[in-house]
């Protein structure tokens, strides 16, 4: 639809006269408006690691007990006949299937031949990626229970109050599967001291210190709230900051709290905070179903001019080590 009448365009009959005859003056690209970016999601891609087929895919052993018991002994070096003590089980994990698909009507191609301004298809591809990534990223913040969906991290670092058993091993029966969950009653403000002391408390528990943190836009800002307040600003003799192009630096990408850095994903719930260790907690993705795509078959059989494809991911959220990830819940945040 032209927008007559605006700018130096003209109205009636001669505005309409232009219209029939004037050709538009495109922008060749397309600026996608509908999808955001995850850091969490970019993080667990980049480092995913493979899976195959079978049964249960990601099958990974893992200790709950002690297999040994130390004693003290004296000069003599005795000490008591050892017993067998069984402490390794199995957490199993099965594969999520995710399709996208994309279909291309036959006339489409005829249309758009020697007159596309943007290739509809090459948006529908790209598109795929996007929509694919999207999905993803909203299961991640959202999916308890849907056995068909990817398991999001609200059942992947939990202490058996969204998800008792996970990976087929009870969180009731083993405590040592449990992640450390603080709910906070009534909500309470995130500031460097509170975020220090839940990343204490992750300590405490696994012994390891989380690789990230991440929180809500809302959330992340009344965080940094309680860095900007504590800023200072340095002037060598002599300059000003007139002398730097750039301007004075002020605030933070990430608000890093005892050395671990804490982003805002838009995917996240507000008034949440989550201390991630990357080092157990992963994506799984199968080697022959990574993004891939089926390519295009006719639609003939159908009785339809045209093809369709279908983008597939196989793949499934793993924390093999709960205790060393921490949820935290009951913070206040801004409206953003």
């Amino acid at each position: 639809m032209s927008n007559l009448a605006t700018g130096y365009l003209p109205t009636g009959a001669i505005g309409a006269e232009l219209s029939a005859i004037t050709r538009r003056a495109f922008i060749p690209s397309l600026i996608v408006q509908v999808y955001n970016a995850s850091p969490n999601m970019a993080a667990l891609i980049a480092n995913a690691n493979t899976a195959t087929g079978g049964i249960n895919s990601v099958t990974a052993p893992v200790q709950g007990n002690a297999m040994t018991t130390p004693a003290w002994s004296d000069y003599s070096g005795t000490f008591n006949q050892p017993a067998v003590q069984t402490g390794i089980q199995d957490a199993e994990f099965s594969l999520k299937l995710l399709i996208t698909p994309i279909p291309y009507l036959g006339m489409e191609g005829l249309v758009q031949a020697d007159h596309a301004v943007i290739n509809r298809l090459y948006a529908v591809m790209n598109d795929a990626g996007n929509s694919t990534t999207d999905t993803l990223s909203t299961a991640l913040f959202t999916n308890v229970s849907n056995t068909q969906q990817m398991t999001g991290f609200p059942a992947a670092i939990d202490d058996g109050t969204n998800l008792v058993t996970y990976g087929g091993i009870s969180r009731t029966t083993y405590s040592w599967w449990q992640s450390l969950v603080y709910a906070n009653s009534p909500a309470v403000n995130p500031t460097r001291a509170s975020v220090m002391q839940w990343i204490t408390g992750t300590v405490k528990k696994c012994g390891e210190l989380p690789t990230y943190g991440t929180m809500g836009p809302g959330t992340w800002q009344l965080l940094a709230n309680d860095y900007v307040g504590q800023e200072s600003y340095v002037i060598q003799p002599g300059r000003s900051f007139t002398d730097d192009n750039s301007g004075p630096r002020s605030a933070f990408r990430a608000l890093e709290v005892a050395g671990v850095p804490i982003y805002l994903d838009p995917y996240q719930t507000e008034g949440e905070l989550l201390l991630i260790n990357s080092n157990y907690i992963n994506l799984y993705i199968h080697e022959m179903a990574s993004f891939a795509f089926t390519g295009f078959e006719s639609t003939l059989p159908n009785f339809q001019l045209g093809y369709v494809g279908a983008v597939v991911t196989v793949l499934e959220l793993v924390n093999v080590k709960p205790k060393s990830c921490t949820r935290v819940s009951g913070l206040n945040y801004l409206s953003i």
